[in-house]
């Protein structure tokens, strides 16, 4: 998958949320929307 750059759309995806249900992108269709990750976080270094 190419990386993401500022302001391009979001793919679809659904994942777990801090409560076990799955929550998906398509879920707020039509509201704002900011994802934030940390893609080091389970990564040796």
């Amino acid at each position: 998958m190419p990386l993401l750059t500022e302001g391009s759309p979001a793919p679809a995806f659904s994942v777990p949320n801090q409560d076990g249900a799955t929550v998906s992108l398509d879920q707020f269709a039509g509201k704002w929307v900011v994802l934030w990750w940390y893609p080091k976080a389970d990564t040796p270094g």
